[in-house]
């Protein structure tokens, strides 16, 4: 995977790669008998994708989609928005190609949390979105498929800015 400042995030085949594993994963879980999915990450640095996909999707700068993740300082966020604006003009993402916005400036993990939502949607099985990088997986899923939308449930209002513009944007009220 690439430095989303300099180059794209991952190839547009990688990035269907990691849809297809993540569909696999859901089609394996619902053949398990798995009734209800959940999908989540923990991690240090997704939230900067996030918001960058989020800022694509939504059509918003940066500022307004990019929060402190971990904990950021703020000379901190100030680079995280930097850094996200560089990737947003180095790359431009189409918005209305969501497979383009994913390979430019997501991650292999929203890749395989996107596929992963599309897959649970197929199997018409309910999941559980758990923080803003399930939630721009969830809206990468439901803008390549909008019959997606149908399998999500919000887990939460998650305290990332982007979260709650993505939960706002899918129609999601945490439950």
């Amino acid at each position: 995977p690439g430095n989303i400042a300099r180059d794209p995030a991952m190839t547009r085949q990688q990035a269907l790669q990691a849809l297809e594993t993540g569909m696999g994963l859901a089609a394996q879980a619902a053949a398990d008998g798995v009734q209800a999915l959940g999908i989540g990450e923990m991690g240090i640095g997704n939230t900067t994708t996030t918001a960058a996909v989020t800022s694509v999707l939504l059509d918003l700068p940066p500022s307004v989609t990019a929060g402190r993740g971990a904990g950021l300082s703020d000379a901190g966020l100030v680079h995280k928005v930097t850094v996200i604006q560089r990737a947003l003009v180095q790359s431009q993402p189409n918005r209305k190609d969501p497979l383009d916005v994913l390979s430019k400036v997501g991650g292999l993990d929203i890749a395989a949390m996107t596929g992963f939502y599309l897959g649970a949607a197929a199997r018409n099985r309910p999941v559980l979105l758990d923080g803003a990088i399930s939630c721009a997986a969830a809206l990468l899923a439901v803008r390549l498929c909008p019959n997606a939308r149908k399998a999500m449930l919000a887990s939460h209002r998650p305290a990332e800015p982007c979260g709650q513009l993505l939960l706002q944007e899918l129609g999601l009220e945490p439950g």
